[in-house]
């Protein structure tokens, strides 16, 4: 997979700039033009996100039980929560110890990659970078991170036998939010224990609604992230030399990735009221995807948008979503690819792709490719 024929939305963003989609037996429409979609992102009033369980498509009212916080709120509200969970994520961006254990955990991975004949990236690299840097991030013990590995690629529905698990999450949660309020931790779940809004403790079902973001959003987004990177270097050995030529090319080519593979194709939001999108009438409390992977393909905005340009500069992309809801975990994501990136043009590896099983998202009406359900490259 690369760069080309993985943009379906072409033809219909080019004519009306909005695609009608079904999702659960509902036509969506998507909203695709890059301008567009920025002005929605920022147009709460008009496109709400205060619809629990359904901001994300597909909905997931039968996955989870709480309202995802602080993303399933508006403005100011949205503002507020945001600010009591906002300075654990940005510990990826300043936090020079958690910073120092990611490099040394994907050292760690690579070290033991190249010591065998192959590698599965998705479950073998790819899943247990993105539980043990999670740790990190949030301050727990590491050996969490074998429990988080176990429920797969995806909390709610892993890729490997499609069981709803949004029950475990919540178990889970729970017991840990148990432990939290018998100590004076300083991990995630003891400050949201100790966190207050509007001058009250939060809830038990609030700190679950935060926990359950934490742990289901930034999950396959950032395994798809990896796998797509590693896949990327295997199948274009020519952009070792061009990142190890200047490795300060590292952060052009990241954010790149992101806008090429675009991790979540798009999301919801439910207008309160009667509204017209680009000829296309929703009526109050329906709903009105936005559309990131089409976005970040908009030929009027990139320059041979199709084409994976490793020091593409400027690189408006909105992968990370824009606006009041723009994604806490863009640090977290951009610390780990970046990284990634460095270990592997600081040593003389090569890679060698074996086999791979794209991971295709099959909605009525489109077919886009993401990233992979499995992947298996020999590192050298």
């Amino acid at each position: 997979m690369d760069g080309n024929a993985n943009d379906p939305f072409r033809e219909a963003r080019r004519a009306r700039g909005v695609f009608e989609c079904e999702f659960q037996g509902q036509t969506l429409p998507m909203i695709l033009r890059h301008g567009d979609l920025r002005a929605a992102c920022k147009d709460w009033e008009t496109f709400s996100s205060d619809a629990p369980f359904r901001v994300p498509i597909p909905s997931e009212e039968d996955v989870r039980s709480v309202r995802q916080l602080p993303v399933e709120v508006d403005p100011p509200e949205h503002t507020e929560y945001r600010a009591i969970v906002e300075p654990f994520f940005l510990r990826a961006k300043n936090d020079p110890e958690m910073i120092a254990r990611v490099e040394g955990l994907i050292d760690e991975l690579l070290k033991d990659a190249t010591g065998r004949e192959s590698v599965e990236v998705v479950r073998e690299l790819a899943l247990p970078l993105q539980s043990r840097a999670l740790t990190y991030l949030l301050n727990v013990p590491e050996s969490e991170a074998e429990t988080w590995i176990s429920w797969g690629t995806h909390v709610f529905r892993d890729g490997e036998d499609g069981t709803k698990k949004g029950a475990i999450l919540d178990d889970y949660l729970n017991q840990a939010f148990d432990r939290a309020q018998d100590g004076d931790g300083t991990d995630f779940f003891s400050a949201l224990v100790k966190a207050e809004y509007r001058g009250r403790r939060l809830t038990r079902e609030e700190m679950l609604g935060f926990a359950n973001l934490t742990f289901a959003g930034g999950r396959d987004t950032i395994i798809n992230s990896v796998a797509y990177v590693i896949a990327y270097l295997a199948r274009n050995p020519d952009a070792f030399g061009f990142l190890r030529e200047d490795p300060k090319r590292i952060v052009h080519a990241a954010e790149e990735f992101f806008r090429v593979l675009s991790p979540l194709t798009n999301t919801a939001r439910v207008c309160p009221v009667d509204t017209d999108v680009r000829g296309v009438s929703v009526a109050a409390d329906e709903r009105v995807a936005l559309c990131f992977a089409s976005a970040n393909r908009d030929e009027t905005v990139f320059d041979a948008s199709d084409e994976v340009r490793l020091n593409r500069q400027p690189n408006p992309h909105i992968a990370f979503g824009f606006g009041p809801h723009l994604c806490l975990g863009a640090p977290h994501a951009r610390l780990i690819v970046r990284t990634l990136l460095q270990k592997i043009i600081a040593k003389p590896y090569g890679l060698a792709l074996l086999d791979a099983v794209e991971n295709v998202e099959d909605e009525s009406g489109y077919q886009r490719t993401v990233a992979y359900t499995s992947l298996n490259v020999a590192f050298s």
